[in-house]
């Protein structure tokens, strides 16, 4: 081989190792959807990519937008806190998965009252929420917190104006302690509000609620925190009045059953338990059953595996529940039984 030959081969060699070495850092997987678990998603994302060079593009949208981007097939994953029905999941072929739990809180911007000093039940939140308590000094809402100094002003409610699993999980709860929410609105990922203000995402809710006098509004329990919302006291199923927080997020969670529900369609809020906080509920990853593009599913899932087996410290930090390991077993059986190629074979093995 003569020099000239071989200083060809060398160039056409590292031409190659560098091209090979470039596709590997410019792997990347998208998502969107729920904005529920955005500051989890973006911090496991973070550390995803320092340790793998692997990046997760995730668009916090809403849960109905990350619904409808997953069935058009424009992402790699979905993400809704709502989770999806059995039915509403083989209509669409798609399977569902749990990925962490979380609160969603009532926050407001009342001068004078901290975090955690007003207390409200489920039908008063009802009530303020569907225009029929209109005032802070309403003599429903005195009798809940007697000896607190209520101004005489006029409630200024604030909700999403986007599809929103957070406003599933809200409105889910309302319908449970609420006959007359029930039956004049209900529940779903949008609703038809009687009063308020609409903000987009968790984000935009926050914002409002810090900014107008007098409001309240319904965040996850992240982003109440981060921007030091004042929050509510709620009282729970059995009767006591709780503070949102870790403790009382696995206290709602213990009563879960995933292996009686199809389609890990299971939902938390409303449940037993002295410690329990009433709005409690989990967020749930959507992805298509048969994949055309196997290995953008496989890093998919090599994600969430990962962040099940390394992300625990950071949801806790961020204050989200993750998952136990039980479920996160069953949700690794799941993937090896539900997702697969065009020809049939399992994803993940």
């Amino acid at each position: 081989m003569n020099k000239s030959t071989l200083l060809f081969c060398c160039i056409s060699l590292f031409a190659s190792l560098f091209a090979a070495g470039n596709a590997f850092a410019d792997v990347s997987i998208t998502g969107a959807g729920a904005t529920f678990p955005y500051p989890i998603y973006a911090k496991w994302a973070d550390t995803y990519k320092s340790q793998t060079d692997i990046s997760v593009n995730y668009q916090s949208i809403g849960s109905g937008g990350g619904i409808k981007q997953i069935i058009a097939k424009t992402v790699d994953f979905g993400a809704s806190d709502m989770p999806l029905k059995p039915e509403y999941l083989k209509k669409n072929g798609l399977m569902q998965f749990p990925a962490v739990m979380g609160g969603v809180v009532p926050v407001i911007n009342i001068p004078g009252i901290a975090a955690g000093q007003l207390k409200l039940n489920g039908k008063a939140l009802a009530d303020i929420f569907q225009g029929k308590i209109t005032k802070w000094n309403h003599p429903t809402i005195k009798a809940l917190n007697p000896g607190a100094k209520l101004p005489n002003k006029t409630i200024i409610v604030v909700h999403r104006s986007d599809g929103s699993g957070t406003t599933f999980i809200f409105t889910n709860y309302l319908s449970k302690v609420s006959p007359g929410w029930k039956s004049a609105i209900g529940e779903g990922t949008a609703v038809s509000w009687k009063t308020g203000t609409g903000g987009k995402g968790n984000e935009g809710v926050a914002s409002y609620v810090q900014r107008i006098k007098n409001s309240i509004g319904y965040v996850e329990y992240a982003y109440a925190l981060q921007n030091k919302m004042a929050y509510v006291q709620l009282k729970n199923h059995d009767g006591q009045f709780v503070k949102p927080n870790d403790t009382s997020f696995k206290s709602a969670a213990a009563n879960a059953d995933w292996k009686k529900t199809s389609g890990f369609y299971e939902l938390l809020t409303n449940e037993p338990g002295k410690e329990s906080w009433p709005i409690t509920g989990a967020t749930f990853i959507l992805m298509h059953k048969t994949q055309k593009e196997p290995e953008s599913a496989k890093e998919v899932l090599k994600f969430f595996d990962w962040a099940y087996n390394n992300g625990d410290k950071m949801a806790e930090a961020l204050d989200y529940v993750p998952m136990p390991e039980k479920v996160q077993q069953l949700v690794r059986t799941a993937w090896k039984e539900q997702i697969k190629d065009n020809k049939g074979n399992a994803i993940w093995k």
